[in-house]
């Protein structure tokens, strides 16, 4: 339900929001909640629950869209790497634990840093740096599947090996990829919302929680409000995403709950 709320708020945000997210008003700037709209009002005056409403769509999309290029890129080399072996499964495994060697949001800064901050260069950089736990965890699965029967059959029946990979091991690999993939939607939220709070996400007048938080930062006494909500749709938005794949693990592995 938590998923479900917010891809709608995302998808009708201009329906939602009692005003723009870009409407200014300076003689009602930095009210309180409830005294101007139902969570106050920034520095600009304008409506803070608006803002969040709208910064829902920034890191719906980053989530989606970051953790697709992850996978696309994961499974694929995951799949090749396991089946094929050699010196491209060598390959592999050593560009995996030289991705690994750094951290995921320092990576990422790095190559918004290169490319420069925008919306679509920061969904490139999150999901150019989370693919190597989806294709050490596809590569595993189809070590232990590439001997089976029906890959055996395929062989047999003169399929080529592009074939055999991605018609018959990678749908029956994707099973542990689906619940990374929900996870890896809550690290892909946060580390959008780090960049945003660094200047390196989406760039104003667009909002993005992470921007929102940046901007609270000069308020924290004068106007707390302005760093606790964001805060708080950051957080349900994980705790989402992580409820979600804990539920998808239970669903698809049962002895998991034991």
């Amino acid at each position: 339900m938590i998923i479900l709320g917010l891809v709608m708020m995302a998808l009708f945000a201009q329906f939602i929001a009692p005003h723009s997210y870009s409407d200014q008003n300076l003689s009602k700037s930095l009210l309180p909640p409830l005294q101007e709209g139902l969570l106050g009002t920034d520095q600009f005056g304008r409506d803070l629950l608006s803002r969040l409403i709208f910064g829902s769509r920034a890191s719906i999309e980053v989530g989606l869209i970051a953790t697709g290029i992850s996978v696309i890129i994961g499974t694929s080399l995951g799949a090749i790497a396991g089946y094929l072996g050699g010196w491209f499964d060598y390959v592999t495994e050593a560009l995996v634990s030289i991705t690994w060697a750094f951290p995921t949001v320092l990576m990422a800064l790095f190559l918004v840093s290169v490319l420069g901050p925008s919306l679509v260069n920061v969904m490139l950089a999150v999901g150019l740096v989370n693919w190597a736990s989806y294709t050490r965890v596809v590569r595993s699965q189809v070590l232990s599947l590439k001997e089976a029967d029906f890959v055996l059959a395929a062989r047999l029946s003169g399929s080529q090996s592009w074939r055999v990979i991605f018609r018959h091991l990678v749908p029956n690999a994707l099973s542990p990829v689906i619940v990374m993939a929900s996870l890896g939607m809550a690290n892909a939220i946060l580390t959008e919302a780090a960049l945003s709070f660094l200047g390196l996400g989406i760039q104003p007048p667009t909002p993005s929680w992470g921007s929102i938080l940046a901007d609270a930062r000069s308020f924290l006494t004068m106007a707390p409000w302005l760093s606790i909500f964001p805060g708080i749709a950051i957080m349900v938005a994980v705790l989402g995403f992580n409820l979600l794949g804990d539920g998808l693990r239970d669903v698809i592995d049962p002895h998991s709950r034991q």
